[in-house]
């Protein structure tokens, strides 16, 4: 059982408490599902990025997996780790898509639980999914420490054609949050950029943009393998749902982390 590892700080750890808070999030935002194959959600504390993933949250269909693909911030791990835990959080558990996760056996990737014990960038995303569809989906969470394009396309495209094979309903997840502790405006000129490749569904462009902006995309590779998955799967455009940034929430403008809600049709 992987347990919550930032239940209290990123969100909170009461369900009751939590469930409000996912309340506020959707707030003012129509549920309405998509035909969404693919979709970037930030992972921050709820209060800062919480309303920014209910847009990308409340336009998912109901999907049997939710193949979620997220940076690896603490080193702990295989370079990509996959996880076949039975994950917990404060409203429930769930199922890993073991059949999904087999199919990584022999690949770039690992079945390896470390890279994942101590990871917050998918563990966030997994109360929104509990809060939209109660516990009657499986995951497959992907952690990914190595995010150079050639890993990505191929973690992205191994996901895609075991997805095909199975025959099952999926939605991909990349969480990743964009630009870190710059001023408000130069962060929101770098995320439009790097994000207009992303809209572009262009992950060569990405990493171009990536280069010359210098830009500090903490979860590319996850949004790298989204966009390879969902494309092969048949995504033909995307869409910016919601930007913004902590300072939005903080008041603090001088060094903020950009967060977006991006959705692939």
């Amino acid at each position: 059982m992987r347990q919550p590892a930032v239940a209290g700080q990123f969100y909170p750890l009461r369900p009751e408490y939590l469930e409000k808070e996912l309340k506020r999030c959707f707030e003012g935002l129509e549920v309405r599902e998509r035909s969404v194959l693919g979709a970037v959600c930030p992972h921050a504390g709820y209060v800062y990025s919480g309303k920014v993933a209910a847009h990308a949250y409340a336009a998912l269909p109901k999907a049997d997996t939710y193949v979620l693909f997220g940076p690896n911030h603490t080193g702990y791990g295989s370079p990509v780790s996959v996880s076949r835990d039975t994950w917990e959080t404060p409203l429930g558990t769930i199922e890993a898509d073991v059949d999904l996760a087999e199919g990584f056996l022999g690949s770039i990737a690992d079945v390896d639980e470390l890279g994942h014990r101590y990871e917050h960038s998918i563990e966030v995303q997994l109360p929104f999914l509990q809060y939209r569809f109660g516990q009657d989906f499986r995951i497959l969470p992907i952690c990914m420490g190595m995010q150079d394009e050639e890993t990505a396309f191929e973690v992205g495209n191994l996901a895609a054609d075991l997805v095909s094979d199975s025959g099952k309903k999926v939605v991909f997840i990349a969480s990743s949050d964009f630009t870190h502790y710059q001023p408000a405006e130069l962060a929101r000129e770098t995320d439009l950029d790097v994000i207009g490749a992303v809209l572009d569904l262009d992950v060569s462009l990405m990493y171009d943009r990536l280069r010359r902006r210098n830009a500090s995309v903490c979860g590319y590779g996850p949004i790298a393998a989204m966009l390879t998955a969902s494309k092969k799967l048949g995504g033909t455009h995307a869409t910016l749902l919601k930007y913004a940034n902590s300072g939005d929430v903080s008041g603090d403008t001088d060094a903020v982390v950009g967060y977006a809600a991006i959705i692939v049709e």
